[in-house]
């Protein structure tokens, strides 16, 4: 049974229609602005659904909410699927006196759920912190799936090293060459980005990360390729976390943009639900 918290509405209509069983709950808020959760079903075990995109911290209260409560309606086996997790870059310490935030939020769910469930987090050493098990889900079938017929035979393309692995799965999926960007400083105020040892004249070319934000790096990369030469270009990322004006930034600069639905946003035309109900 699903418990669909905030974070996860927009995801809801389609877990329904792909067979998932819903318990209803009552999210609010009391005339102070605190949160309200009332879980109207009872079971014995239940997965609750919600990322924690902006309003973050709310989002995160309330996924502790709605823990307490189904714990005192006596669920005993509690799953948190968190498509999205918030606090997931602030993964280390830079600063004498910060917090690994990443760490305090992780523990916080384990005072109430069994098992954790999360899409492409920034870094996956990071579910460490959770103290049972944690799952760090790859959406690399989705997106290969979205992209197989647009891209043909193409390249898969990570904007750096560190999205090498990202590349390669959904490279991986569908039986494409992957590379990654590499960047060379060539002067004190100039960065050199090339594409490692590929050749992309002719060819159709998908760049994959796990988040965007401003889209900088995907715009540069995409006026790159076109100089070498690349046919046609797309951008496909997880998690689509947007500045502002980002989306239309991007979309001029590449032939499409699509994010998942982790966070719902005008491109998130890949779907994540398929992989929760299969968890």
């Amino acid at each position: 049974m699903f418990v669909i918290g905030s974070g996860g509405k927009h995801l809801e209509d389609e877990l329904r229609e792909l067979g998932g069983e819903t318990i209803k709950v009552e999210l609010g808020k009391f005339p102070d602005g605190e949160k309200y959760v009332r879980v109207l079903g009872s079971g014995n075990e239940a997965t609750v659904v919600s990322s924690t995109f902006a309003p973050q911290d709310e989002k995160i209260v309330e996924l502790l909410l709605i823990g307490d409560a189904l714990r005192e309606k006596g669920f005993e086996r509690l799953r948190a699927v968190v498509p999205y997790f918030a606090y997931s870059r602030q993964d280390r310490v830079t600063k004498e006196g910060e917090p690994v935030s990443v760490r305090a939020i992780m523990k916080a769910l384990g005072l109430y759920y069994d098992e954790l469930y999360v899409f492409d987090i920034h870094n996956p050493k990071t579910l460490r912190y959770f103290p049972a098990k944690a799952v760090n889900v790859s959406p690399a079938r989705a997106i290969a799936g979205y992209f197989r017929e647009k891209l043909g035979d193409g390249i898969v393309l990570a904007p750096d090293k560190g999205a090498l692995e990202r590349a390669r799965a959904v490279a991986e999926e569908l039986g494409l060459e992957y590379s990654h960007f590499e960047k060379r400083r060539i002067s004190p105020t100039e960065v050199e980005m090339r594409p490692v040892d590929v050749d992309v004249t002719g060819k159709n070319v998908l760049i994959v990360d796990d988040i965007i934000s401003t889209g900088g790096t995907m715009i540069k990369a995409a006026k790159i390729l076109k100089k070498l030469g690349a046919e046609k270009i797309f951008v496909g990322v997880t998690h689509g976390v947007f500045a502002e004006g980002a989306i239309e930034r991007v979309s001029q600069a590449v032939n499409e943009l699509a994010v998942t639905n982790t966070i719902p946003t005008p491109v998130s035309k890949i779907s994540v639900v398929p992989e929760i109900l299969k968890l």
